[in-house]
């Protein structure tokens, strides 16, 4: 069948280093969303075809627009399928400019390129492309072009399942290889403490004082000789952890100078694990360890300071087994291109997490991005156009 998926290369790729010129920083899809909607329309589809949802007005933070989607009827029978990516990129693709350095696409080298993910969006453009202009019979497809992934998979978490129109199965583009199929991934819970001390005169009566930056450095320390920061391996279950963010108040610095004791700290972290139990339970031995960082830093007449410590599950884990339909048609479809497919469980957490909660199995595929969400980050050409071919292998498999 390799012979048989045929596509516009040249179209595919100037329609890349198009999208890649569009700023779309997470919560700020309107300009790529509306880019991509109108190449769409002018290759055919209709515009009762292409909507926006209204996910933008359940999302907690500030989003331009809701998710992308588009419905189109099949030209010969199956079940329907379902392609999806996401329109966001990292803010550190702020004012990206791409360019072409032989088989790869570049920054400036200041900025981050973007790839993640208007690789996604270029193939699944590409993919109308193809079938319309080469007449090729599919099922019934939806497409998918989520908001606010990179800041939360907001867009998939919060989208009405209704909208995904009874599909059998999904095909999220976000990886590196096309032939490497991400078929499960880790849940996330987040969590956060705030600490509240005392203020003193650092050097004058340092004892009435109560550090919360003390507070905070014992906490974690206190997680880490327990084994629950970083890599995560305990009898009943494995993950990961980190704290991120030890600031202070409004996202300035915590404290206000050397002289005076920290009264305020502010530490947000992460738990990841393939069970959501597990993850909750790495969250919950944090809070045991500020806990206890807060029974053991007193001031001179025995007060304590205040910490609040609040955990939530972010997204849950999800494995979709080898002998699925949804595996089993990716498999065949990289198979028909030459390719030898691989199965994989992620560590970090995709918008299929959420697809397939929302009881649509998910396989997440790869369209070339490499060294993603650093200023050394491009995009390989030929992969790209590898995950444009097996978007069409998979929307054309005879199963």
């Amino acid at each position: 069948m390799s012979n048989e998926i045929q596509i516009d290369a040249q179209s595919a790729v100037d329609r890349l280093m198009r999208y890649l010129a569009i700023e779309g920083i997470t919560g700020q899809e309107a300009a790529i969303g509306q880019a991509v909607a109108d190449d769409l329309r002018r290759l055919g589809v209709p515009d009762a075809a292409i909507r926006f949802d209204t996910v933008h007005e359940r999302i907690p933070v500030p989003t331009e627009t809701g998710n992308l989607w588009v419905d189109l009827p099949g030209t010969r029978p199956g079940p329907r399928l379902m392609f999806s990516t996401h329109l966001d990129t990292v803010p550190l693709c702020a004012g990206a400019v791409p360019r072409r350095d032989g088989d790869r696409i570049v920054s400036d080298g200041t900025t981050a390129l973007g790839g993640d993910n208007r690789t996604g969006c270029g193939v699944l453009v590409t993919l109308i492309e193809t079938l319309f202009k080469r007449n090729l019979p599919h099922p019934p497809i939806t497409l998918l072009f989520t908001v606010r992934e990179e800041s939360g998979l907001h867009g998939a978490r919060e989208l009405n399942p209704a909208d995904m129109g009874g599909a059998a199965v999904c095909y999220n583009v976000d990886g590196r290889l096309a032939a490497d199929l991400i078929v499960g991934a880790v849940g996330q819970s987040n969590w956060e403490v705030e600490i509240k001390g005392k203020a003193s005169h650092a050097g004058v009566a340092p004892e009435k004082g109560i550090s919360a930056t003390l507070v905070g450095a014992i906490g974690l320390a206190e997680a880490h000789r327990g084994g629950w920061f970083g890599k995560v391996v305990k009898p009943d279950g494995y993950g990961t952890s980190n704290a991120g963010v030890f600031g202070g108040k409004n996202g300035k610095a915590a404290g206000d100078a050397t002289n005076v004791v920290t009264d305020y700290v502010r530490i947000v972290g992460e738990a990841r694990s393939p069970s959501s139990e597990f993850a909750a339970e790495i969250a919950e031995a944090f809070r045991a360890a500020f806990a206890h960082a807060q029974a053991t830093i007193k001031d001179i007449g025995g007060a304590t300071a205040q910490v609040n410590f609040t955990s939530r599950a972010s997204y849950p884990p999800f494995k979709v087994e080898d002998d699925h339909p949804a595996v089993v048609r990716a498999k065949r479809a990289a198979e028909s291109l030459g390719l030898t497919p691989a199965t994989h469980f992620s560590n970090g957490g995709l918008d299929a997490n959420w697809l397939d909660k929302h009881g649509v199995p998910t396989v997440t595929i790869g369209a070339g991005q490499y060294e993603i969400h650093t200023v050394d980050e491009y995009v390989d050409v030929p992969e790209y156009l590898q995950g444009c071919r097996l978007a069409v292998a998979l929307a054309t498999l005879d199963c």
